[in-house]
């Protein structure tokens, strides 16, 4: 067993629009208010974790599909980006139509925004910086269960470099949400209402974007 260093290196890689649809659910919020950055540090904080590195990824509509939510992030990803602890990462949100059952066995067709290749970015970064010796624990805000193989691919390099190195997923949870599960073969932390209260981004960006 690899010997587990006394300093660890932590990494963290936020999946922007999942953290904001974990919390819509578990907690009701209805747009993305959270602060990243206080987030991170709270969370690995619990953990007795300082966050060497935060990479942001989200998806972004065009201003044609959906000017609101492009302004949106526009506004926040350039508050954002004022702090150098942060990487922000971004691909085009597509909107498409999405038929969904209800619980009264009528259908109804809904917006639903798609992202392209944000998973695929966060898992080859991921195990870039692992195979180059940058961090010992990755900290993955998400519950995308695509990511496991990315934890799966970690225990290997694990083995082949003789190191410590740990995965884990970070994701709200109440007793609203309906999927308790963080990320299959990586440890959990879930976050409570009062934790995810108190990193709340405190700039009203919606009120840039009235139409």
């Amino acid at each position: 067993m690899q010997k587990e260093p006394e300093n660890k290196r932590v990494f963290v890689f936020v999946d922007g629009q999942n953290l904001y649809y974990q919390a819509k659910e578990a907690f009701g919020y209805q747009y993305p208010n959270y602060d990243v950055l206080k987030l991170a540090k709270t969370v690995c904080g619990t953990q007795g974790w300082q966050v060497d590195k935060l990479f942001f990824y989200t998806g972004i509509p065009d201003p044609g599909d959906s000017p609101f939510w492009n302004s949106f992030w526009a506004s926040k990803l350039a508050t954002m980006g004022r702090s150098k602890e942060i990487s922000i990462i971004t691909r085009s949100l597509r909107y498409r139509n999405q038929t969904i059952r209800l619980e009264n066995g009528q259908t109804k067709t809904v917006l639903v925004g798609q992202e392209k290749g944000i998973d695929v970015r966060i898992a080859l970064d991921i195990i870039r910086c692992i195979l180059r010796n940058e961090c010992d624990v990755v900290v993955v805000f998400s519950q995308d269960q695509d990511l496991s193989e990315v934890a799966s691919e970690m225990r290997i390099i694990s083995s082949e470099q003789e190191r410590w190195i740990k995965m884990v997923s970070a994701f709200p949870a109440s007793p609203a949400a309906r999927n308790t599960r963080g990320i299959n073969k990586t440890d959990w932390i879930k976050i409570d209402r009062k934790t995810y209260d108190n990193c709340i981004d405190p700039i009203e960006y919606r009120q840039f974007n009235k139409q």
